[in-house]
């Protein structure tokens, strides 16, 4: 019967809910297995040398220059400190890496004075940016990296500069001279690196530019966010393929090595990204490598450069580091807000998150922008929602003419078969059709979900009252008690299932999923709610139009 079909679906497809839920927490359980909060054991020395060998097209030019992964690097020089609006970053003098980044405008944790940390150089959440020139006579060789010297320990951007260079300088016995520059701009998270070499020796200098990030595996939390299937690892991207994951259980089963014409190399974490970004036109060797004191690198080398003796070359790069905007990293480099994972129904949650956007610009609260989006999505499906509703509220009124076919046919299921079939042909009722507020409420559901979690705009987002961050969990578990509230009001509008076992199971449906639903983000419990509400209200009225419209 189609009666039983129709029940049938409906429990099937809000069991389908309950198991995609299931699947958010078994992939992010994947993604952020226990082995990945352990400590390195290895004892780790406060700076690192690159780890990274020159390609086989560099032994062309007489350069065979290597780091091998057992050298012991030099002391560590003095560190350089810079300012800006959005940065706070320390320069090492040994190799000019960065090896502390905080980002100003972004706390830790909600009210906190402290900014997030992206780069540290502690022993167990070591994550740092290098880049060198790799050469027989330096600056950066088999022995170790370059140690440079600066004009001053301190810098910070003015405010009436845009922009920010700090020049790091290094220079061997026979008078080849190395710049390097970091260029910081005002309200900007990209940084740029230029290489000046200045060759006036008598013999040809051959290099190539390295860079890479290396981190622990030790994924930082912030907010104390739980059960959030995000991506944690590294990336790359060619002209080939704008965006492939390398996670660290890739690394440490195959290592990376591809020749890539421009391209980015990035470490990828909750809201954060760092890549960095070569030269569009050069050509690099990409590498990953897993360290014995259980740092994880990814980078590139470049092609060789030669500089005649007389001559000077510069070489520029340059490193993003900052909150996963899609605008922000659109105009770093081409793909890389692909960086920013909605998952499974991307192509709904990019539209979803414009829509908040565009509202969140008027309204100016994220939780109201989740409010109106949440009806924009309900008056685009109300036509279909209110034929699914009109088809429902025929079939409950159809329950007493049922149950006197069911009388009058008992057990001859053929007959009440293609008695009740001609009924709903004669009332044009279809029970198949109740099924679609359910069908389409999943893939917004999840596509949704994927905008909480990934768009660092809603972090630490706050509502009205006891609701501080939209992507945290209700403190008090008051939203995830209304959407059950609500969930348990809309079904009372259903016609109750002929079979008292999928009765029971439906009926239990509200509490299993406010149960599921208490530690999932406040922004979306809000929007289930809300859905829930507006469902409500329009079946009701519906029901009520048509109880009028028969009398």
């Amino acid at each position: 019967m189609l009666t039983n079909l129709f029940n049938y679906v409906r429990f099937t497809l809000y069991a389908l809910l309950v198991v995609i839920i299931l699947m958010l927490y078994q992939e992010w359980d994947k993604e952020h297995p226990k082995t990945m909060l352990t400590q390195p054991t290895a004892t780790t020395s406060n700076s690192y040398v690159p780890q990274v060998s020159i390609p086989n097209t560099t032994e062309k030019t007489g350069s065979t220059a290597a780091v091998p992964s057992n050298v012991t690097a030099a002391p560590a020089g003095s560190i350089i400190h810079i300012q800006t609006d959005v940065f706070s970053v320390d320069i090492g003098t040994l190799g000019g890496d960065i090896t502390n980044l905080k980002l100003l405008k972004y706390p830790e944790a909600l009210h906190s004075p402290n900014p997030v940390v992206l780069m540290n150089d502690q022993k167990n959440t070591r994550y740092i940016a290098q880049s060198g020139l790799l050469s027989d006579v330096g600056p950066d060789t088999s022995k170790g990296q370059a140690v440079y010297t600066a004009e001053q320990t301190e810098y910070k951007l003015a405010d009436d500069q845009k922009t920010l260079q700090v020049k790091l300088h290094w220079q061997n016995k026979e008078g080849i001279k190395v710049t390097k520059i970091y260029t910081f701009e005002r309200d900007s998270y990209n940084i740029g690196l230029t290489y000046q070499i200045d060759n006036p020796s008598n013999q040809v200098w051959n290099g190539s530019l390295y860079l890479q990030l290396l981190r622990a595996n030790a994924p930082t939390s912030h907010d104390g966010l739980v059960s959030l299937a995000t991506y944690f690892g590294a990336a790359i991207s060619s002209p080939e393929k704008a965006y492939e994951k390398i996670s660290f259980k890739n690394m440490e089963s195959k290592t990376l090595n591809q020749t890539i014409n421009g391209g980015w190399a990035a470490m990828i974490q909750h809201y954060f990204v760092s890549a960095w970004i070569p030269d569009k036109n050069t050509t690099s060797q990409y590498y990953t490598r897993v360290t014995a004191d259980g740092l994880y690198t990814i980078g590139m080398i470049g092609t060789p450069l030669v500089i005649k003796p007389g001559q000077t070359l510069e070489t520029q790069s340059k490193l993003y580091a900052g909150p996963a905007v899609a605008d922000r990293l659109e105009s770093a480099a081409p793909g890389l807000k692909l960086t920013i994972d909605y998952g499974w129904f991307w192509f709904i949650s990019v539209i979803i998150f414009w829509m908040m956007q565009k509202i969140y610009n008027v309204v100016g609260n994220w939780g109201w922008s989740i409010v109106l989006v949440t009806v924009v999505i309900k008056l685009l499906f109300y036509h279909l929602s209110a034929k699914s509703y009109r088809s429902m509220s025929g079939l409950k009124k159809l329950q007493p003419k049922i149950e006197a076919l069911k009388e009058r046919f008992g057990s001859d299921k053929q007959k009440l078969s293609q008695a009740t079939l001609e009924l709903y042909r004669k009332e044009k009722v279809n029970p198949m059709s109740g099924c679609l507020p359910i069908l389409i409420q999943i893939p917004v559901f999840i596509a949704l979900y994927w905008v909480l979690v990934e768009s660092v705009e809603l972090r630490q987002a706050p509502f009205i009252l006891w609701i501080h961050d939209l992507t945290t969990k209700d403190p008090y578990y008051i939203l995830p008690l209304l959407m059950g509230l609500s969930m348990f009001l809309q079904q009372r509008l259903n016609p109750p299932p002929p079979d008292p076992m999928q009765a029971k199971v439906l009926m239990l449906m509200p509490i299993i999923f406010t149960v599921m639903f208490l530690n999932f983000p406040a922004g979306l419990m809000l929007y289930w709610f809300v859905n829930n509400v507006l469902s409500f209200a329009q079946q009701w009225y519906i029901m009520r139009s048509m109880n009028q419209s028969k009398k």
